[in-house]
């Protein structure tokens, strides 16, 4: 029903009496603004005759927080499902892949199962970067950030995204003078511009131009866009334009949703744009699509630059970093209730000459530790478990043990006790899914030379 007839409709059933009072919200047609108003009439008798007195209130902000907490609300809901399969899957996805490694071990390029060895790796290596999606979707993925120069990143991208758009579309680059540098997770930077590269590239069926222009922006005060507060500061804009079919106005609104496509069964998986503005939030940044229908789609994104006091400050705090050396005679404390996990984690560490003590929870390894004669290095830990989680037992057994080194595992997201963990001096984080080397590797970086 239009705003016009539900408006008559009202105005009818309070003048015939049906009702005294009665309230509508109507959005005033033509307002490009988009103008929300809510008219309250009602019918008043003066002793002598009824007359109507109408009341009209703006309440397009009001509609606007409610509609963007509704949304909050749906993306959360739906951000807590993804981690939490996630979490269950990166555990599955570490016992294959992992002992898979194993096998690998066993097994050279001529033996008859590698190939079939190869193909279980690298399937669940896809699984993987599907489960990282989801992490992505839900701001729960683990980011490697440093210190990255914009220009510098899609020039090393530009032959592959020249690939990725085929030879009837063309690639045009153009960026700013004097970009400054921003803190990113630089494969996560990639994926974003070559998802929003393929996006454009698909808009454009018939070929056309995807031009990638990169700028530096000041804002004075903070800015609101899109229902969206950028607060004051330096930015870099990477800005993706495409001249395709561009996106109708019903579906702007959705199409960072996981799982929302245009295309047709089988084309996409819908979770591309809601990839993109996972990672560009939790990496403080902000990301924009303005459409035009048959006249094509720019999605501008906005990274905080990071200014020259912090880039002097951290390249002196790389610097300073040593990796520790080992003399193979370590012992590791494996604690993870994963039994399928353990399994694998503790003949990884064991092949590189590592002594290896397991325990499937905190209690079972705080039972391990009250022999004192027993030394340990590292203890590897299981972040979330039944009972005591990884950095509460481990702040227990530091009491007595203060030197020993600490490793934390998880399929969850290390922002999620970030704050826990920076309370234990000198612990790192490995997440799930991790492959043979990568453990061993973490263990041996952490581990303190003995005297």
């Amino acid at each position: 029903m239009s705003n016009q007839q539900s408006l008559l409709g009202w105005i009818s059933d309070v003048s015939n009496g049906k009702v005294w009072n009665k309230s509508i919200v109507i959005q005033i047609p033509g307002s490009k603004s988009g103008a929300i108003f809510q008219a309250a009439l009602s019918r008043v008798y003066d002793g002598q005759e009824h007359v109507l007195i109408a009341a009209f209130s703006d309440v397009t902000a009001l509609k606007s927080l409610e509609r963007q907490f509704v949304q909050s609300q749906k993306m959360q809901a739906i951000g807590q499902l993804a981690g939490g399969v996630a979490h269950d899957f990166n555990n599955l996805l570490t016992a294959i892949s992992g002992h898979c490694d194993l096998l690998l071990l066993r097994h050279d390029k001529n033996d008859p199962d590698f190939s079939d060895l190869m193909q279980i790796h690298q399937n669940a290596n896809r699984a993987a970067a599907l489960i990282g999606q989801l992490l992505a979707f839900s701001r729960k993925q683990n980011l490697q950030v440093k210190l990255l120069n914009i220009r510098e990143i899609i020039s090393d991208l530009a032959h592959l995204l020249d690939r990725l758009v085929g030879e009837k579309v063309n690639l045009l680059l153009y960026h700013g003078t004097k970009l400054p540098m921003v803190r990113a997770d630089k494969r996560q930077l990639e994926q974003v511009l070559m998802n929003l590269v393929v996006n454009a590239r698909d808009a454009m069926s018939e070929g056309g131009d995807v031009v990638i222009r990169t700028q530096s922006e000041t804002f004075e005060k903070a800015q609101e866009r899109d229902s969206a507060v950028i607060p004051a500061g330096d930015y870099v804009k990477i800005q993706v334009e495409d001249f395709g079919t561009g996106i109708s106005p019903e579906h702007r609104q959705k199409i960072f949703e996981p799982f929302f496509t245009t295309k047709r069964t089988g084309e996409g998986t819908g979770l591309g744009l809601s990839t993109v503005y996972g990672i560009v939030t939790q990496s403080n940044g902000f990301i924009f699509a303005e459409s035009e229908m048959g006249k094509g789609t720019v999605f501008d994104v906005l990274i905080p630059a990071v200014d020259r006091r912090t880039r002097r400050k951290e390249k002196k705090l790389n610097a300073e970093v040593v990796s520790p050396q080992t003399n193979g005679e370590q012992v590791v404390l494996l604690v993870e209730d994963e039994a399928p996990v353990r399994a694998f984690a503790s003949r990884a560490l064991r092949i590189k000459g590592l002594t290896v003590y397991e325990a499937d929870c905190a209690e079972a390894a705080l039972k391990i530790l009250e022999d004192k004669t027993l030394k340990i290095d590292v203890f590897v830990t299981d972040v979330v478990m039944p009972g005591l989680d990884g950095p509460s037992w481990v702040r227990l057994a530091l009491v007595d043990r203060p030197n020993t080194r600490v490793v934390f595992v998880s399929g969850y997201a290390e922002d999620a006790f970030e704050k826990q963990q920076s309370e234990i001096d000198g612990s790192v984080f490995l997440p799930k899914p991790f492959s043979l080397n990568a453990l061993t590797q973490a263990v041996m970086d952490v581990v303190v030379p003995k005297s």
